[in-house]
């Protein structure tokens, strides 16, 4: 016992444990073999034991030592181990990482760091290279003993949890609370990406980090998305509405050449800074796919555009009066003035809900991110997965699209139906009057109709500027268009009691005005390919009503409508002289090329029953 406790003074740990053992052996053998009286047995099992607590109580206090070594609190823990405390030595080796840890990551200042990215990758690979070293510390020391795996399991989430907090304290809440998706986004992939290593040591803690890092994740998003919606507002404020192809500089091109720039898509100032961000934001947020945040940024995107898109219907004349009302008629947008303009907001709509939008929406794709890497026919099963919410998505886009269409549609209908003074112009008045004079008119197109074809021929040829590769949609413009004009005519009882039940009746010259009215609607309509089998009918219908309310005044109707080729031939004439086109040598207007003269010359009247 005497060379023990000098061994134990000198510190001469592997000595002291062997003379232990052997003290230990001594005494198994003298009770087993009762050499030893039992008084002087116990003295000795008693030193023992109390040599044995010594050497323990040593050995915690070497491994509690900052200054300690790794190889010397391996061998201090394993010593510990061997005198058969176990679990106070695998408690100690982690308490003993756990003080490095801290002791080092004080002498870490965030407030010093030059950027949060900074600051996150030194605290990340410091914290994660400790939870490394002792899980593998603990792994060769005692094993892969349940009761010690779980104590390493518990003490890693530990050491986790206090890191994210700190990444989340120092870092990331301020820059999620100003929208800086980005920064909080490298900062928690920089996070994620340490955390990953340890799976192979079978450590998954990167769902700790989530708890802890997500609601600053979604914070960044919801912020960016009202930031996109200021940046827009403040550009619209402002913008020009003439379609130029995007800036250099942005994130988004990055250092494209001159020649990528004419594929680059052609947008006003505000849907460029919508697209812009718009494409910034899902690319900030694709490498986040382990948060799962995909949906709600898709959502919030498209309500994103659902702002923009009642930005653009403010941009209409007049639509700040009777539009968005509900919490968006406060925006300040600029007036588009022009025809041009107008059309452009439709181009801007357009082309972000067809193209632009859905192109961002495939960086939040699971699959983004290792498409380099993947098999051609893997890549196939995963695109055709994606196609049904990619329709989705341009439905739901689509339909807000619309919404600014129709508007856009209403809007240049009302300018037509009513005057500057706002007196109806599409009224009965201009069919019944016809007939007071008693005197042929010079047959032709209404005004009012006059005005619609050639309303619909410049935006026509706006829309094949702006609209090259969607031609449908500039086709359905036209259409929408027309039936809101004709609709509302169908539709306007104030028109149709006049015409039905008022003092004055329909007679033969206001009907054949009507007739023609309607005959010149489908005819250019047809040409320009914008006629709808639903207006067709629409208008079909309402020449109907206009001869039942004439014969409802015991008037035969047929006999004093012309042939059916008279009012093709009269407004064939009008959209030759409406366009220009018309070319009728030295022939006066009353002679042959005249629509006057043709409606004299038509005297054989026709049934009408079929119409």
């Amino acid at each position: 016992m005497e060379s023990l406790e000098v061994l134990l003074a000198e510190r001469r740990v592997d000595e002291a444990l062997d003379a232990l053992d052997e003290g230990e052996s001594v005494a198994k053998e003298a009770r087993d073999r009762q050499t030893l009286p039992p008084a002087d047995l116990q003295s000795l099992q008693t030193a023992i034991f109390e040599q044995r607590q010594k050497l323990a109580d040593q050995l915690a206090d070497a491994a509690c030592q900052a200054s300690i070594s790794g190889y010397e609190l391996r061998s201090a823990v394993m010593a510990l181990k061997r005198l058969g405390d176990g679990p106070r030595a695998h408690t100690l080796l982690l308490t003993s990482h756990q003080q490095k840890l801290k002791s080092n990551t004080q002498s870490l200042h965030p407030s010093a760091a030059s950027h949060g990215v900074a600051y996150t990758a030194a605290l990340s690979h410091l914290v994660f290279s400790t939870i490394a070293q002792g899980a593998s510390d603990s792994l060769a020391i005692f094993d892969d003993e349940p009761a010690y795996s779980s104590e390493l399991v518990t003490w890693s989430v530990n050491q986790t949890e206090a890191y994210a907090q700190l990444i989340r304290r120092h870092v990331l809440a301020s820059a999620a609370a100003s929208g800086g998706l980005r920064a909080v986004a490298e900062c928690v992939q920089i996070c994620l990406g340490h955390c990953s290593l340890l799976e192979a040591r079978g450590l998954s803690l990167s769902q700790v980090l989530l708890k802890y890092f997500r609601p600053c994740v979604e914070q960044a998003l919801t912020a960016n998305l009202k930031r996109i919606e200021q940046c827009t507002a403040a550009l619209a404020a402002a913008d020009d509405w003439l379609l130029v192809h995007s800036p250099m500089g942005s994130r988004s091109l990055g250092a494209a050449p001159l020649g990528a720039m004419i594929s680059q898509p052609k947008l006003s100032t505000s849907a460029h800074k919508f697209n812009t961000m718009v494409q910034e934001l899902c690319e900030d947020i694709s490498p986040l796919e382990s948060l799962r945040l995909s949906h709600q940024a898709l959502e919030g995107i498209i309500q994103t555009f659902n702002v923009y898109i009642n930005m653009l219907i403010n941009a209409l004349p007049g639509s700040m009066e009777t539009e968005n009302i509900e919490g968006t008629g406060h925006r300040i947008v600029r007036i588009a003035e022009t025809e041009a303009q107008q059309t452009a907001l439709l181009a801007n709509a357009l082309l972000l809900a067809d193209e632009l939008i859905p192109r961002a929406a495939t960086k939040l794709s699971p699959c983004h991110q290792q498409q380099a890497n993947r098999m051609e026919d893997s890549a196939k099963r995963s695109s055709e997965r994606r196609i049904p919410e990619q329709r989705e998505l341009k439905r739901r886009l689509q339909r807000l699209v619309d919404q600014l269409r129709d508007s856009f549609c209403r809007q240049h209908a009302l300018e037509l139906i009513f005057g500057e003074d706002g007196v109806v112009r599409l009224n009965a008045d201009m069919y019944l009057n016809m007939d007071e004079s008693g005197e042929e008119p010079e047959w032709f197109p209404s005004p009012i109709y006059q005005e619609l074809f050639e309303k619909l021929t410049r935006i026509a040829n706006i829309a094949s500027e702006l609209f090259i590769g969607r031609e449908r949609f500039a086709t359905m413009l036209l259409v929408r268009l027309t039936d809101t004009v004709i609709l509302w005519l169908s539709e306007d009882q104030n028109f149709w009691e006049e015409i039905e039940q008022g003092p004055r009746p329909l007679g033969p010259l206001g009907l054949q005005q009507f007739y023609l009215d309607m005959e010149f609607v489908i005819l250019f309509a047809s040409q320009g390919r914008y006629l709808s089998r639903n207006l067709h009918q629409v208008i079909k219908n309402i020449i109907g009503k206009a001869i039942e309310a004439v014969a409802a005044n015991k008037m035969d109707p047929y006999s004093m409508l012309p042939e059916d080729e008279w009012f093709a031939d009269v407004a064939q004439i009008a959209i030759k002289m409406l366009t220009g086109k018309a070319n009728f040598g030295n022939v006066e207007r009353e002679g042959v090329g005249s629509p006057t003269a043709s409606a004299r010359s038509a005297s054989s009247p026709i049934s009408h029953g079929s119409q």
